[in-house]
């Protein structure tokens, strides 16, 4: 049985550089701006267990962490070796995924539940480019970050890049089940929708 194409959904989470900084009702305005439905949304300090599922201990998905960092440092004309200690990349996403569980369970997070057309493709597209200094304007990174690898490595700290978004309809799925209970979603069809679909 398919699915209807309006149905598809998706998680955001303002981490907790966005909620300290109160940009969650900006950034959840110009998610329903764009048609989304709001049907899940709950702030939760997240403890480590949380976060340790949430950023998986999966070897692939760790050494990519190292690889999108190394080639930050390319990019820049930077040396990992002498500022990580190391250019392997499975031992900079090791550091990094430690660092970012540091930074998910530093404070308060807002946890969405989204729904619509292309909700996945199209809160990532909202989201912008996963480091902030790459991100267009217009984006909810590119307009309230600027902060790359190399900042933030610098601190031996994660990207504070303000959200996270689900990257395909499958972590979605696996994102939501983590994040929220059937019992915590609801059936929500904004009166919008009759113009957009």
């Amino acid at each position: 049985m398919s699915v209807a194409i309006n149905d598809e959904r998706t998680l955001l989470l303002i981490k907790p550089d966005g909620v300290l900084r109160g940009l969650c009702g900006r950034i959840i305005a110009r998610l329903e701006d764009a048609g989304l439905a709001v049907v899940g949304l709950k702030m939760v300090q997240v403890g480590k267990e949380q976060a340790q599922r949430h950023y998986m201990d999966d070897p692939q998905w760790v050494a990519n962490l190292g690889h999108k960092t190394l080639r930050t440092y390319a990019k820049h004309g930077r040396d990992p070796v002498a500022e990580l200690g190391t250019d392997d990349p499975a031992t900079i996403g090791g550091y990094i995924r430690g660092w970012l569980i540091d930074y998910i369970t530093s404070g308060p997070t807002v946890a969405c539940v989204l729904q619509g057309a292309h909700a996945v493709e199209l809160v990532r597209k909202l989201s912008g480019d996963t480091m902030p200094i790459d991100a267009a304007p217009g984006t909810i990174r590119g307009d309230f970050s600027s902060v790359s690898a190399i900042a933030a490595n610098t601190l031996h700290t994660a990207v504070k890049n303000v959200v996270h978004s689900s990257s395909d309809v499958d972590e979605a799925r696996r994102e939501i089940a983590e994040w929220f209970s059937p019992a915590e979603i609801c059936v929500h069809r904004p009166v919008s929708w009759s113009a957009i679909y």
